[in-house]
């Protein structure tokens, strides 16, 4: 095998132009989050209209909410592979990428069967745990045994793109999610509308497809000449990588928790406000996900980028990539709240003809949307850090910047005004605090800051 990382566009990141290299790579990501959220959609449609309520809870209310916490700390944990191979192969050490790589795959098998066992055995628990009304316990918990049969496929697809974005290619990570996606709507039309087989027939549709794109990278992934090409034989656990790789995803993997633990609090914060405001939460949290589409992918897009250029030692391309991205994350923020400020209200008509939950969710989203430039801020420059293997004192202040306080916020303050713009406070609130955290520490303490 050739031991070399051959000269490919996805060097450019450590060459080309920076504001270029970043749209490149944003771009794809952000059409790859629309297709899994596209994905998630049409998945409870056919179950909603075809199965009934009681299935449409299984598939899309608190199942994904436990998967998500599992999964969701599975692949944080993961991504200190994706800045790990970013940076060996910024550095041109094809044989420290090769061993990343073989290691995260390994990991990966492992961590998929524990999850597998985990999630088979605990279902049922975890639903009473949380207050599964009775009706919906037995959709749910065949959902979620069937779902975790199939986790290695999720996990498989999640590192595979993963160790491809970190050598600079997004592209293909989408085509395999487009791919993974029709396959999904193709089953499940199959599974629930022909062979009438309900909620199993969702869960099988989901897991065949993502056993598709998992299959799909690992192609890619084996029939590559470069340093990142997976061999079979070689897949093995190599304890001081396994090591470096925890260091740095196990605070994301946390991070990840948190989030959902504080999203809980706040939906919990929400449902005591009444229905109407419920649904109209709901509705709004449509629009609100075009936001986190976009700034996300910005995120992995900078991580990607300074992982490269700080393990070539371009510092200063670092310091322009990070300034750069700021530039067009503001941008894009600004113009995204300004569209759906407008809008939105014509949005909003295609999920509620109420017109008291359609006038809550404008007055939720004319409050909300105007203070997403706040959080900018936390999402790129934790992205930098974590591209330089600053992980902790970042995964900190997100912790307890944004979730702790949200937590708080609701759980002493809510109370004495109940009403959702004192619930919905709690993220412009948190987000500016945490912002100001971010730039203090990027601008003094910051490892990257010093070695300027």
């Amino acid at each position: 095998m050739n031991q070399t990382n051959t000269p490919s566009a996805a060097n450019q990141i450590t060459e080309g132009v920076i504001w270029k290299q970043l749209l490149l790579f944003f771009f794809p990501i952000l059409f790859g989050t629309f297709f899994q959220q596209l994905y998630n959609t049409i998945d409870a449609m056919i179950v909603g209209r075809y199965v009934g309520k009681e299935a449409l809870s299984a598939v899309g209310g608190i199942t994904g909410t436990l998967i998500n916490l599992l999964v969701g700390f599975f692949v944080g944990l993961s991504s200190g592979a994706t800045v790990i191979i970013s940076q060996y192969y910024g550095a041109k050490r094809p044989k420290h990428v090769s061993l990343a790589v073989h290691t995260a795959i390994a990991f990966c098998l492992v961590g998929g069967i524990a999850l597998m066992i985990l999630g088979i055995i605990l279902a049922p628990f975890a639903l009473r745990a949380t207050g599964t009304p009775a009706e919906i316990i037995p959709y749910a918990v065949l959902y979620m045994r069937i779902y975790f049969i199939g986790i290695i496929g999720n996990l498989i697809y999640n590192i595979g793109s993963g160790i491809l974005r970190a050598i600079g290619d997004s592209k293909r990570p989408l085509y395999f999610l487009i791919v993974s996606c029709f396959v999904n709507i193709v089953l499940d039309l199959l599974f629930v509308v022909v062979f009438h087989m309900g909620v199993a027939g969702a869960a099988w549709a989901t897991i065949l497809s993502q056993l598709v794109s998992a299959l799909l990278v690992i192609y890619v992934l084996t029939h590559t000449k470069e340093s990142y090409r997976l061999m079979l034989r070689n897949i093995r656990i190599a304890p001081d990588m396994l090591a470096r790789i925890i260091q740095i995803g196990f605070p994301a993997g946390l991070q990840s928790v948190m989030y959902s633990v504080s999203n809980v609090v706040i939906q919990a914060g929400v449902n005591g406000l009444g229905t109407d405001t419920v649904a109209a939460w709901t509705a709004y949290g449509k629009l609100d996900g075009l936001f986190w589409m976009m700034i996300n992918a910005f995120g992995i897009s900078i991580t990607t980028f300074v992982g490269q250029n700080y393990g070539a030692k371009k510092i200063e391309r670092v310091r322009k990539g990070i300034r750069t991205c700021l530039v067009m994350a503001f941008a894009a923020s600004i113009f995204l709240s300004t569209f759906l400020y407008i809008a939105g209200g014509l949005i909003l008509h295609l999920f509620t003809t109420d017109l008291v939950v359609w006038q809550i969710g404008l007055n939720i989203l004319h409050f909300l949307v105007p203070t997403f430039f706040t959080y900018v801020c936390i999402e790129i420059l934790s992205g930098a850090l974590r591209g330089t293997g600053d992980c902790w004192v970042p995964m900190a202040m997100t912790c307890v910047g944004v979730c702790v306080l949200r937590v708080i916020w609701i759980i002493f303050v809510a109370p004495l005004r109940p009403d959702i713009f004192t619930v919905s406070f709690c993220y412009p609130l948190t987000w500016t605090i945490t912002s100001l955290l971010f730039i203090i520490y990027y601008k003094f303490f910051s490892h990257l800051r010093k070695t300027i």
